[in-house]
């Protein structure tokens, strides 16, 4: 429904922060945070499909 949607929305949002981050030298517990939670996001997203 729609909070599948939000939640696989804000994991591709915090995907592209990582990108971000990476390309901008940014320190690496930055980075592995935001490909944590954009990882976590995209689950439960896809988690709730069922």
């Amino acid at each position: 429904m729609i909070y599948t949607f939000l939640l696989l929305l804000l994991g591709g949002v915090l995907a592209g922060g990582a990108i971000s981050l990476r390309q901008q030298k940014a320190h690496v517990s930055w980075i592995i945070a935001c490909w944590i939670l954009a990882g976590l996001s995209l689950l439960a997203g896809y988690l709730l499909t069922f």
